[in-house]
């Protein structure tokens, strides 16, 4: 047996990957269990729970792996403030003694977050090399294009290459400070939003605006090629130097200064998300018509940050030459950990590979599971009211009872999804027939902002009926059009509705999970990889004649997705949820003595 430990961290999203004889056997963010959004330190918690899922200590694993290649980075870090100095001094002075204390010493950083306990190998792959091989080596394929963008690992911020059998092969790269990443979260740093955390609301918001900036961006700030290649004029940022990500030029040549967080979203953050979403998918359409020209495959693979944009993969699908995509579902830093071990087994030890028929990444549940027993144990000691169900079809029913009624279930089952969608294992659930889910689960549940859409999940096999898909979409990566005869016809009224006027019309028979532009983000879910989360939407449909349901993340805005039942429970009572689902075991509201400081929690999530 050989057991390869990949790590991500110290940068964005740590994590931990185990794959035992080339078996993915464990993942998971560290930010899961510290509780601490996109935690960023030693993955200490995940290699712990990653270990004991396969039994094993660090003394028992054959070889550990970083996600990417520090010492290049600090190069690249050191050249960029030397070429704008003395500008960017005291970015230099914040950033320097972080890297001289952890990033530049990771085997002692690795050796002690494994207690000192480890004695073999540790390999380093490159960034992009990471993403590459989480995107190929899971996939259902034999041979594939592969296609990487992010912000910047070390020096690459976009590259591609192909996989065949057991290796891969990156070809060409496109080098900081040029990336496409950067470019997005540059506006979603000047629309309000955090970097590295707000980029799905710009993709959110887009499609209530008009994209009149794009001949602005195409003129001024990008020059893009034919094959998708660009330069950006440096001019308008200050991610390079500075502590922010875009200059005075920048704020100048649109017309004002960033929005401030939390202040009311204008018309015109909305027009930018447009303009910037445009760029983004015609940026993504170019490079893979390029990829497909040089290779001549049919199969495209994904992964980085901007794979995540789930408008621009749904784009390539439909318009662009491939045949099939598979996007790796923790396409993000975190991502990395999975990729670095892969990449050891398969690229350094040379061990063969068979691609399966879905892919082996195993519906992403790769994380902690509890059982029923766990569960009770923990209710019984708060002394939660609950109902416990020794029949699965039972359950299943009155689950799906509850969404009928309009009431809003959280879900905990199963072992908990590596990435950042919930894929029915950590979800909120409801109906998505019902024309007030969208507001219910945005202010009541999620305390977040009115205009962020919501995603179905279908019963694999229904997807035809309602969306215009080509395949299927496990993992939540794709947006789809809801088909023409699903949509609601709109009045003279409502065609002359502008901006978030839009947000209340009615669009479709399942108007909780259609997006303004008659879009949805799609989960398509299968019986045999989600055997529960299918079970309740095959209830629900028996009962409604619809298969598909909302699915949101469990969690409320700023926290992570829940782990554990604990976790779980804590939303369940600080939120408006009605129902909660703790494996076997069904908490009702009405029946639950109010969680001290409910209330107050509230008060400071309350939106206008």
């Amino acid at each position: 047996m050989t057991a390869i430990l990949g790590i991500s961290a110290f940068y964005h999203d740590s994590a931990a990957a185990l794959v035992v004889d080339g078996e993915i056997v464990a993942a998971a963010q560290e930010e899961r269990f510290t509780r601490i959004k996109h935690d960023y330190n030693f993955p200490k918690n995940a290699v712990e729970y990653c270990l004991s899922e396969a039994g094993l200590t660090p003394e028992t694993v054959d070889a550990v792996v970083f996600y990417d290649k520090p010492f290049l980075k600090f190069e690249r870090l050191l050249e960029t403030y030397l070429a704008f100095a003395p500008v960017g001094l005291k970015s230099f002075m914040q950033a320097i003694p972080i890297w001289v204390k952890q990033k530049l010493f990771l085997p002692k950083e690795i050796d002690k977050g494994l207690d000192d306990r480890y004695s073999g190998p540790i390999y380093f792959t490159s960034h992009h090399e990471s993403h590459a091989a989480s995107a190929f080596f899971p996939s259902p394929f034999e041979e594939a294009a592969i296609l990487t963008l992010d912000g910047v690992g070390e020096w690459a911020t976009t590259s591609w290459g192909v996989g065949r059998g057991n290796q891969i092969e990156l070809k060409q790269e496109l080098r900081f400070p040029h990336s496409l990443g950067l470019l997005y979260s540059a506006f979603t740093y000047y629309t309000g939003f955090k970097v590295n955390s707000g980029e799905y609301k710009v993709m959110g918001l887009a499609p209530y605006g008009e994209p009149k900036y794009v001949d602005l961006i195409y003129k001024h700030v990008m020059d893009l090629k034919e094959d998708g290649s660009f330069w950006l004029d440096q001019s308008y940022f200050n991610y390079c130097q500075g502590l922010t990500m875009t200059s005075e030029k920048f704020h100048k040549l649109f017309g004002a200064p960033p929005r401030m967080p939390e202040s009311r979203v204008t018309q015109r953050e909305m027009d930018l998300a447009a303009s910037i979403q445009v760029v983004t998918e015609d940026v993504m359409l170019r490079i893979a018509r390029h990829v497909h020209k040089i290779t001549g495959m049919e199969n495209l693979c994904l992964a980085g940050g901007v794979a995540l944009n789930c408008v621009g993969n749904g784009k390539i699908l439909r318009e662009g030459p491939f045949k099939r995509l598979w996007i790796q579902p923790a396409a993000g830093d975190a991502g990395g950990a999975l990729g670095a071990a892969l990449f050891a087994w398969h690229q350094i030890m040379d061990k063969p590979r068979t691609a399966e028929e879905l892919d082996s990444q195993k519906g992403s549940y790769l994380g902690p599971r509890f059982t029923t027993e766990d569960v009770r144990t923990y209710l019984d000691s708060i002394g939660a009211k609950y109902h416990f169900y020794g029949d699965e079809n039972e359950l299943c029913d009155t689950v799906a009872d509850l969404m009928e009624q309009g009431k809003v279930v959280g879900n905990l089952s199963g072992r908990m999804e590596f990435g950042p969608r919930a894929l029915g294992a950590r979800s909120i659930m409801g109906d998505a027939r019902n024309t007030k889910m969208q507001e219910t689960m945005n202010v009541k549940i999620k305390f977040r902002e009115s205009f962020r859409p919501f995603a179905p999940s279908c019963l694999e096999e229904c997807a035809g009926e309602l969306f215009d898909l080509d395949g299927t979409s496990p993992y939540m990566l794709i947006v789809a059009p809801v088909k023409e005869e699903r949509r609601k016809p709109m009045t003279e009224e409502q065609e002359k509705l502008f901006g978030i006027e839009k947000l209340n019309v009615i669009r479709s028979d399942v108007p909780a999970i259609t997006h303004v532009d008659y879009s949805a983000r799609v989960q398509t879910v299968n019986k045999d990889v989600a055997p529960r989360y299918y079970n309740i939407i095959k209830a629900f449909q028996k009962k409604t004649g619809s298969g598909v349901i909302v699915n949101t993340s469990f969690n409320i805005r700023g926290e992570p997705i829940v782990c554990s039942p604990e976790d779980a429970y804590r939303c369940f009572m600080f939120t408006d949820m009605d129902a909660l689902l703790l494996e076997d075991c069904l908490c009702l509201k009405e029946e639950q003595s109010p969680m001290q400081g409910s209330e107050e929690y509230k008060k400071q999530f309350k939106l206008d």
